[in-house]
């Protein structure tokens, strides 16, 4: 029987630090070997971390990500790698895989489908590749490619199996949003199914800035089944042995399976095809025994949201070098939430609350942040607002007088906040997470320089009623109401003016999240809307209220992304604008 050991690396990269990601890889590489690997495959850009972005204009970054590849492949004794990685020709850049066998760069793949939509700009950077090459390693036919290829139906990867590919690899860089997991699983058994090949899907893991990488990098037989599965929202080791006989036999059955798959002639499609031989077929050998896998996971849906924003907020507070985060405690359920995920990423030691009471605070809200801080273990600081709120209306007086007391007032106390969290932040080097959420974000019921004021955005992507579940969710997990009931069940409140309630400015949060999902996420228009059934007057005070707070959005920290579009490099709108959809 022809069989291959083949491993996934599902490793945490980070954009620019190629020491680290070198030292990463290397790890890998040293693991493969132990278990008589074969092929191991690392992420999209490994060298580098994705996406870097406009470091792709600097050619001492492309430079450097040659070094570190040169590096990996000195490496790579006794083994194959595919290795993601930015290719320089002439006057052009490549999304690129390294064909890697034996400590020499035997082959190279470029990307030949750049996604341009969404939180994608890689026709901003990259030349598309033209070629389509199977790669002989260990006498098995081996078809590599990046990322989108594998998406496109009957695209590179079909071309490659129709061409003689046994075994495809594709590595990716796919980010996170609640429910991906799912349609790529049934896109790639698809592939695989429909190719009569084994598909291996290699996916990173992490957070970089708004985006977070899940991992679940998959292996699936020539019959569309799983054969292995990696970790959700951690690093995993994804070691598989393929058996490539499975792939000739079912060919055998099938004689017409390649122009069913294609649809039309291979040789019309506009990629050059290529025949490499790498290695020839090995000996048999006598290999370790495998570790038992581990257990295919069931992804929980609240669960896969939650862990994607613990990974994310984790990421990014020590990728950019910070130890510990300080949060304002309201005692609401988004700045409880937000800190119950801040303990989760970073360890309780790590995180500081402050409660800033004024003279509209309830004394529930005061007892419940305090609470909180208790149940999660934190350093709890408490300053008062009313002193400076009381000089800031002295000051104020001669300027606002014979005005009725509104908004101006209200944002003075949430600019208040602002200024101790920064001063903390200044005097300690704490990061400081804000605690709105994506309905507060949607309508600009927020206040710049205000609750705005921050380093970070850990809910900035979710609803105010997926916050409840949330919350829930977590309470359950550990058996223990981590997050207080009173905090879960209580009218939300901004509590900055007497008997203050959000429901007094904003449509209850059950009406106004679903008009939010088709009005921002999937581009409804306002007179679609209305037809699904909503009320007229709330979708078009929605969507006035969206459309005026664009200008606000575009000054807010990033934040992690979970759904299909997030506002900022999803959703991109002009703040200069006159048209009214409404």
């Amino acid at each position: 029987m022809r069989s291959l050991r083949l491993a996934l690396a599902q490793i945490n990269t980070t954009v620019g630090d190629f020491d680290g990601n070198v030292a990463i890889m290397l790890k890998a590489l040293d693991e493969a070997r132990a278990l008589g690997v074969d092929i191991i495959a690392f992420p999209e850009m490994a060298t580098c971390g994705y996406p870097p972005e406009d470091l792709l204009f600097k050619k001492r970054f492309v430079a450097r990500n040659l070094e570190a590849l040169k590096a990996i492949t000195e490496a790579s004794f006794g083994i194959s790698a595919i290795v993601g990685f930015v290719d320089a020709r002439k006057d052009a850049i490549f999304n690129a895989a390294a064909i890697i066998d034996d400590g020499r760069l035997a082959g190279v793949y470029h990307k030949i489908h750049l996604p341009n939509y969404g939180v994608f700009d890689e026709n901003r950077y990259f030349k598309p590749g033209s070629a389509t090459p199977i790669h002989i390693i260990d006498g098995v036919g081996i078809g590599v490619n990046i990322c989108e290829d594998i998406w496109i139906e009957d695209g590179p990867p079909a071309a490659q199996a129709c061409a003689g590919a046994e075994v495809i690899i594709n590595i990716s860089a796919s980010p996170y949003h609640y429910g991906k997991w799912q349609s790529r699983q049934q896109m790639l058994a698809r592939r695989a199914a429909s190719g009569l090949s084994i598909v291996a899907y290699c996916n990173l893991v992490g957070g970089q800035d708004e985006l977070v990488f899940d991992g679940n990098s998959m292996v699936f037989d020539v019959d569309g089944r799983l054969l292995a599965w990696g970790r959700s929202f951690a690093e995993d080791f994804v070691v598989a042995d393929l058996d490539v006989d499975s792939v000739y036999e079912s060919r055998l059955k099938h004689p017409k399976w390649c122009q069913k798959s294609m649809h039309f002639e291979l040789e019309k499609r506009p990629w050059r095809l290529s025949r490499e031989v790498i290695s020839e077929e090995k000996a048999e050998v006598t290999r370790p025994p495998l570790p038992a896998p581990s257990r295919i996971q069931q992804h929980d849906s609240w669960g896969e949201v939650y862990d994607a924003l613990v990974l994310g907020t984790r990421d990014y507070v020590l990728k950019n070098r910070f130890k510990k985060v300080v949060i304002g405690l309201s005692g609401g359920a988004d700045s409880s939430l937000v800190a119950t995920i801040a303990v989760d990423a970073l360890g309780a030691d790590n995180v500081v609350g402050v409660v800033m009471p004024s003279r509209y605070s309830s004394p529930g809200s005061r007892s419940d942040a305090a609470e909180m801080a208790s149940n999660l273990g934190i350093k709890l600081f408490e300053i008062p607002i009313e002193p400076p709120f009381t000089a800031y209306l002295e000051v104020l007086a001669g300027a606002f007088k014979g005005m009725d007391v509104d908004t101006a007032e209200e944002n003075i106390q949430a600019r208040i906040r602002g200024n101790l969290l920064m001063a903390l932040s200044n005097k300690f080097g704490w990061l400081v997470l804000t605690t709105g959420n994506k309905s507060e974000m949607a309508v600009g019921y927020t206040t710049l320089y205000g609750d705005m004021a921050g380093g970070f955005a850990v809910i900035k992507d979710v609803f105010k009623t997926t916050v409840y579940r949330l919350a829930e969710y977590r309470n359950a997990l550990d058996g223990r109401l981590v997050i207080p009931l009173s905090v879960i069940k209580k009218e939300p409140s901004a509590e900055l003016r007497t008997g203050q309630k959000d429901a007094d400015t904003l449509p209850p949060y059950d009406v106004l999240d679903p008009i939010l999902v088709v009005y921002v996420e999937e581009d409804r228009s306002v007179e679609e809307i209305i037809a699904m059934g909503y009320d007229e007057t709330a979708v078009r005070r929605v969507a006035r209220m969206v459309d005026g707070s664009e200008y606000k959005r575009r000054q807010s920290p990033p934040g992690v992304k979970i759904t299909p579009k997030a506002f900022g490099r999803d959703r991109r709108l002009p703040i200069s604008n006159a048209y009214r959809g409404w």
